[in-house]
């Protein structure tokens, strides 16, 4: 059987695509620059003879390490030095970009990964709402943020849809659930993907959440909509359901990796010709997580 053949016209170089579906997740971390210094840790695992290289030329806080599978073993982990985090999840953060001293609203923030990653490109400066909607979740996130230091953290526990109106916010990141694609790989013979359940009601919640974080912006805030899907009805169609009732426009998408540019159009469907400034991450393209990302700002 042939995994995900309804995409074979979007996803490029397809057969390449299904071959990455049978590998493994490489292992991905992400040094935390608020309890170490980068460099000195990078360098330490690596006088222990475990093979890290970085993943984004230019930055000292990403790596992969080939050929350890559990790095929430290492010392670093408890010491709060290392975070586990998959390559394209870390995107996300790095996407948004949040100033030091801003305000950030992260609408699905469990498990806490990039919660603590947009704290730590702020320097524990400004606030970030942190808002998890399960309170269960919110007992190992809380143990995160401690872990890695962070300190400008509030957690709350809203409908992420119908998050209160009373403060607008200059970032906002909509990590939103979604089925999940990107995360699977058939690494045993007894794997196999499992279609969400009423795959409909999760694209209306989608398109609830997109214009809840779009009204939580400033006037001249900045919005990253993601998931980790492939589905064009959860990424592409939802953007453009949103610049279809609210007055906002896409940005350009910087992340240091080079992306596919999110589609016009899929099946019977037609979407703005600006929908092509979101970006898809596939994992034959990038060793990670396949993802969607868009940037959105209001129209001036």
């Amino acid at each position: 059987m042939t995994l995900f053949e309804h995409y074979s016209e979007i996803i490029p170089d397809f057969s390449h695509f299904q071959e990455f579906l049978q590998k493994p997740f490489p292992s991905h971390i992400r040094i935390n620059s608020l309890k170490t210094e980068p460099d000195e840790t990078a360098g330490f695992i690596r006088s222990r003879g475990d093979n890290l290289e970085r993943s984004l030329k230019g930055n000292n806080t990403l790596y992969s390490m080939k050929g350890l599978t559990s790095p929430g073993n290492l010392i670093e982990y408890f010491l709060g030095y290392i975070h586990p985090q998959a390559l394209t999840s870390c995107l996300a953060s790095i996407a948004l970009s949040p100033e030091k001293g801003s305000f950030v609203l992260d609408m699905c923030a469990a498990p806490g990964g990039k919660t603590s990653h947009l704290a730590q490109l702020m320097n524990n400066t400004g606030l970030i709402i942190a808002n998890e909607l399960y309170h269960n979740r919110h007992i190992p996130m809380g143990h995160t943020l401690a872990r890695l230091g962070i300190m400008n953290t509030v957690l709350t526990a809203y409908q992420a849809q119908e998050f209160p109106l009373r403060q607008k916010f200059d970032y906002v990141l909509a990590d939103v659930p979604c089925s999940g694609e990107g995360r699977f790989r058939r690494i045993n013979e007894g794997s196999s993907y499992r279609e969400p359940y009423e795959r409909e009601r999760l694209t209306t919640l989608q398109k609830k959440i997109i214009l809840r974080g779009f009204d939580l912006l400033k006037g001249d805030g900045r919005m990253v909509y993601a998931t980790c899907t492939y589905s064009p009805e959860e990424n592409e169609a939802v953007v453009n359901y949103l610049l279809q009732n609210r007055d906002a426009v896409l940005l350009p998408l910087k992340t240091g990796f080079d992306h596919d540019p999110g589609l016009i159009s899929w099946r019977d469907d037609r979407y703005e010709k600006q929908l092509e400034n979101c970006a898809r991450f596939y994992p034959h393209r990038i060793d990670s997580v396949g993802f969607f990302m868009a940037s959105i700002g209001r129209r001036s």
